[in-house]
């Protein structure tokens, strides 16, 4: 765990976390970066808008977004455009006024599939082409009677590639970490120890405590949005994507929303899903 000075983390809840780019930043806002989703998805105005390619289901979930309390950590849905006689939602650009931007991009939960996988899929339904990604990553992880069949169950591989990452025991991994002037990384499928998580935050804060205390500071409230959200409440899935950003012509820390533009999955009958895990709670 990243240590807190003697000062009490808490001290800092009673004041607004803001900061303003300065000059050059809002100068220099060329820099577009694109680390999750099919490349080429997203389109940069330059402007402080992105376009990204019609779905549906993601522009309701944007839309009834603007309407919950989660609001504030999503982008400003900006309506539709059309380009080239394709369809686009057009949203805020959560990059805009960042020189440099290295962002970090993580998926919380304590599952990467959807119920609706496991409805879906039948354990009598064994496939080759997932032993083969399995056996490419982890070798000993078929079991014999799987080695013997060439083949395992979706909700099988589902589950075990969650293990094999941070995401089953802490409820989160690191999906893609991209420092400025450094190429893309997304080999993180293995990281799953406490130490190795620490590190890649460490390196990707260069070591600032004041990040650590601000992204402490801007998760605990969203912890706290999302326990009396209605729309997290409904909904199975929400994809939100951590932009973390540190910005290197300024000793602050630059924190951004988390972007939700994943599909989701509303239930009928008024049913209400139990997000709440018992991961990352201490």
């Amino acid at each position: 765990m990243v240590k807190l000075g003697k000062r009490s983390w808490k001290t800092h809840l009673l004041k607004p976390l803001s900061w303003t780019p300065n000059s050059k930043a809002k100068q220099a806002n060329t820099c577009w970066v694109q680390l999750s989703g099919h490349q080429g998805s997203l389109i940069s105005n330059g402007k402080g808008s992105v376009l990204k390619r019609y779905c549906q289901s993601e522009a309701q979930c944007l839309l009834q977004l603007q309407l919950d309390i989660l609001r504030s950590f999503v982008p400003k849905y900006q309506g539709e455009k059309l380009l080239d006689g394709e369809r686009y939602v057009k949203m805020q650009d959560l990059l805009y006024n960042f020189k440099s931007p290295s962002v970090m991009d993580c998926k919380i939960g304590q599952r990467t599939f959807s119920e609706s996988d496991v409805i879906r899929d039948s354990s009598e339904n064994i496939r080759n082409d997932l032993y083969l990604k399995m056996m490419s990553t982890s070798p000993n992880a078929p079991t014999e009677k799987e080695h013997r069949e060439k083949g395992v169950s979706k909700v099988r591989y589902l589950q075990w590639r969650d293990t094999i990452s941070s995401t089953a025991e802490y409820g989160f991994r690191i999906e893609a970490i991209k420092t400025f002037g450094e190429s893309t990384r997304k080999d993180f499928q293995h990281t799953h120890t406490w130490n190795e998580i620490i590190n890649h935050f460490k390196l990707f804060i260069q070591h600032r405590k004041i990040i650590a205390q601000n992204y402490l500071i801007r998760l605990l409230k969203l912890r706290t949005i999302l326990e009396v959200s209605d729309f997290f409440a409904k909904h199975e899935r929400v994809g939100f994507l951590r932009h973390g950003v540190a910005n290197p012509i300024s000793n602050l820390p630059s924190l951004h929303g988390l972007g939700t533009v994943s599909k989701s999955r509303t239930p009928t009958g008024g049913v209400t899903f139990n997000n709440e895990s018992n991961a990352g709670k201490n």
